[in-house]
Protein backbone atom coordinates (compact mmCIF):
# COMPACT_ATOMS: atom_id res chain seq x y z
CA UNK A 1 0.00 0.00 0.00
CA UNK A 2 2.81 2.45 0.85
CA UNK A 3 4.32 2.15 -2.63
CA UNK A 4 0.96 2.96 -4.23
CA UNK A 5 0.90 6.17 -2.23
CA UNK A 6 4.52 7.03 -3.00
CA UNK A 7 3.97 6.51 -6.72
CA UNK A 8 1.13 9.05 -6.56
CA UNK A 9 3.67 11.62 -5.42
CA UNK A 10 6.13 10.65 -8.16
CA UNK A 11 3.46 10.86 -10.86
CA UNK A 12 2.40 14.37 -9.84
CA UNK A 13 5.85 15.96 -9.65
CA UNK A 14 7.87 15.21 -12.76
CA UNK A 15 10.14 18.25 -12.89
CA UNK A 16 10.98 21.43 -11.02
CA UNK A 17 12.74 24.54 -12.27
CA UNK A 18 15.67 25.91 -10.30
CA UNK A 19 14.55 28.80 -8.12
CA UNK A 20 17.60 29.63 -5.97
CA UNK A 21 21.10 30.84 -6.68
CA UNK A 22 24.08 30.69 -4.31
CA UNK A 23 27.84 30.63 -4.81
CA UNK A 24 27.37 30.80 -8.58
CA UNK A 25 25.07 27.76 -8.74
CA UNK A 26 21.38 27.52 -9.57
CA UNK A 27 19.37 24.87 -7.75
CA UNK A 28 15.89 23.86 -6.61
CA UNK A 29 15.29 25.00 -3.05
CA UNK A 30 14.03 22.67 -0.35
CA UNK A 31 11.05 24.96 0.16
CA UNK A 32 10.01 24.56 -3.48
CA UNK A 33 10.35 20.78 -3.36
CA UNK A 34 8.30 20.56 -0.18
CA UNK A 35 5.63 22.91 -1.54
CA UNK A 36 4.94 20.33 -4.25
CA UNK A 37 5.41 17.11 -2.27
CA UNK A 38 4.05 17.85 1.21
CA UNK A 39 0.41 18.50 0.20
CA UNK A 40 0.35 15.12 -1.55
CA UNK A 41 2.03 13.44 1.44
CA UNK A 42 -0.61 14.96 3.72
CA UNK A 43 -3.45 13.82 1.48
CA UNK A 44 -2.06 10.28 1.29
CA UNK A 45 -1.23 10.08 5.01
CA UNK A 46 2.50 9.61 4.40
CA UNK A 47 5.13 10.75 6.91
CA UNK A 48 8.85 11.08 6.21
CA UNK A 49 10.90 10.38 9.34
CA UNK A 50 14.50 11.64 9.18
CA UNK A 51 17.20 10.24 11.44
CA UNK A 52 20.87 11.18 11.65
CA UNK A 53 22.93 8.00 11.88
CA UNK A 54 26.35 9.61 11.97
CA UNK A 55 28.12 12.95 11.65
CA UNK A 56 31.77 13.39 10.81
CA UNK A 57 33.32 16.86 10.94
CA UNK A 58 36.64 17.79 9.39
CA UNK A 59 38.33 21.17 9.51
CA UNK A 60 39.14 22.60 6.09
CA UNK A 61 41.86 25.29 5.89
CA UNK A 62 42.41 26.95 2.52
CA UNK A 63 43.42 30.15 0.80
CA UNK A 64 40.66 32.43 -0.42
CA UNK A 65 40.74 35.76 -2.28
CA UNK A 66 40.80 37.59 1.04
CA UNK A 67 43.41 35.41 2.72
CA UNK A 68 43.27 32.24 4.82
CA UNK A 69 39.92 30.67 5.60
CA UNK A 70 38.77 27.82 7.85
CA UNK A 71 35.48 25.96 7.54
CA UNK A 72 33.98 22.69 8.65
CA UNK A 73 33.25 19.89 6.19
CA UNK A 74 30.38 17.89 7.69
CA UNK A 75 29.55 14.45 6.40
CA UNK A 76 26.21 13.04 7.51
CA UNK A 77 24.68 9.62 7.04
CA UNK A 78 20.91 9.63 7.39
CA UNK A 79 18.03 7.23 7.34
CA UNK A 80 14.86 8.46 5.66
CA UNK A 81 11.83 6.32 6.50
CA UNK A 82 8.53 6.69 4.69
CA UNK A 83 5.67 5.72 7.00
CA UNK A 84 2.08 5.04 5.95
CA UNK A 85 0.08 6.51 8.84
CA UNK A 86 -2.90 4.25 8.05
CA UNK A 87 -1.13 0.88 7.88
CA UNK A 88 2.18 1.48 9.66
CA UNK A 89 3.99 0.11 6.62
CA UNK A 90 7.48 1.60 6.13
CA UNK A 91 10.18 2.03 3.50
CA UNK A 92 13.68 2.74 4.90
CA UNK A 93 16.39 4.46 2.85
CA UNK A 94 19.99 5.34 3.74
CA UNK A 95 21.35 8.56 2.26
CA UNK A 96 24.61 10.46 2.79
CA UNK A 97 25.46 14.09 2.16
CA UNK A 98 28.20 16.64 2.78
CA UNK A 99 28.06 20.29 3.69
CA UNK A 100 30.85 22.78 4.12
CA UNK A 101 30.32 26.07 5.85
CA UNK A 102 31.35 28.20 8.79
CA UNK A 103 32.04 26.56 12.14
CA UNK A 104 28.44 26.38 13.26
CA UNK A 105 26.70 25.76 9.94
CA UNK A 106 28.39 22.73 8.34
CA UNK A 107 26.00 20.17 9.82
CA UNK A 108 22.94 22.27 8.95
CA UNK A 109 24.15 22.58 5.35
CA UNK A 110 24.64 18.81 5.12
CA UNK A 111 21.20 18.06 6.61
CA UNK A 112 19.48 20.50 4.26
CA UNK A 113 21.36 19.13 1.26
CA UNK A 114 20.50 15.54 2.25
CA UNK A 115 16.77 16.23 2.53
CA UNK A 116 16.59 18.16 -0.73
CA UNK A 117 18.53 15.65 -2.79
CA UNK A 118 16.95 12.59 -1.19
CA UNK A 119 13.51 13.84 -2.27
CA UNK A 120 14.69 14.79 -5.76
CA UNK A 121 16.40 11.45 -6.33
CA UNK A 122 13.78 9.25 -4.65
CA UNK A 123 11.01 10.62 -6.85
CA UNK A 124 13.18 11.04 -9.97
CA UNK A 125 12.35 14.74 -10.14
CA UNK A 126 14.11 16.31 -13.09
CA UNK A 127 16.04 19.54 -12.65
CA UNK A 128 18.16 19.34 -15.82
CA UNK A 129 18.24 22.12 -18.37
CA UNK A 130 17.02 19.74 -21.05
CA UNK A 131 13.97 18.77 -19.04
CA UNK A 132 12.43 21.80 -17.43
CA UNK A 133 14.69 24.78 -16.98
CA UNK A 134 14.50 26.08 -20.52
CA UNK A 135 11.76 28.64 -21.10
CA UNK A 136 8.83 26.76 -22.54
CA UNK A 137 5.75 28.26 -24.09
CA UNK A 138 2.99 26.62 -22.09
CA UNK A 139 -0.43 26.09 -23.61
CA UNK A 140 -3.04 28.48 -22.23
CA UNK A 141 -5.08 27.20 -19.32
CA UNK A 142 -8.62 26.76 -20.55
CA UNK A 143 -10.59 25.15 -17.77
CA UNK A 144 -13.43 22.88 -18.67
CA UNK A 145 -15.71 20.83 -16.47
CA UNK A 146 -13.93 17.53 -17.14
CA UNK A 147 -10.50 18.95 -16.35
CA UNK A 148 -11.71 20.71 -13.20
CA UNK A 149 -13.40 17.54 -11.98
CA UNK A 150 -10.33 15.37 -12.56
CA UNK A 151 -7.95 17.88 -10.96
CA UNK A 152 -10.19 18.42 -7.93
CA UNK A 153 -10.79 14.68 -7.43
CA UNK A 154 -7.03 14.14 -7.39
CA UNK A 155 -6.46 17.31 -5.29
CA UNK A 156 -3.75 18.19 -7.76
CA UNK A 157 -1.51 20.89 -6.28
CA UNK A 158 -1.83 24.22 -8.04
CA UNK A 159 1.94 24.24 -8.67
CA UNK A 160 1.64 21.00 -10.64
CA UNK A 161 -1.02 22.54 -12.86
CA UNK A 162 1.16 25.64 -13.32
CA UNK A 163 3.98 23.47 -14.69
CA UNK A 164 1.67 22.26 -17.45
CA UNK A 165 -0.38 25.35 -18.31
CA UNK A 166 -0.08 29.10 -18.52
CA UNK A 167 -2.15 29.92 -15.46
CA UNK A 168 -3.56 33.38 -14.69
CA UNK A 169 -4.14 34.74 -11.19
CA UNK A 170 -7.90 34.54 -11.77
CA UNK A 171 -7.57 30.87 -12.81
CA UNK A 172 -5.60 30.17 -9.63
CA UNK A 173 -8.23 31.82 -7.42
CA UNK A 174 -11.03 29.89 -9.15
CA UNK A 175 -9.16 26.58 -8.78
CA UNK A 176 -8.52 27.16 -5.07
CA UNK A 177 -12.17 28.11 -4.60
CA UNK A 178 -13.27 24.89 -6.32
CA UNK A 179 -10.88 22.79 -4.20
CA UNK A 180 -12.38 24.18 -0.99
CA UNK A 181 -15.92 23.10 -1.92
Amino acid sequence: MIYKKLIKIQRQVSGLGKDTKAFGYDYVSGAKILSFIKPIMDKEGIILKQEVISIENERQDYKAKNGEKSEILSKVMMKFTWIDSETGETDENLFGANGQNGWDKGVGSALTYAERYFLLKYFHIATDEDDIDQPVQLPPFTPNLKMWTQAIEKATPIETIKTKYSFSEADEKQYIKELKK
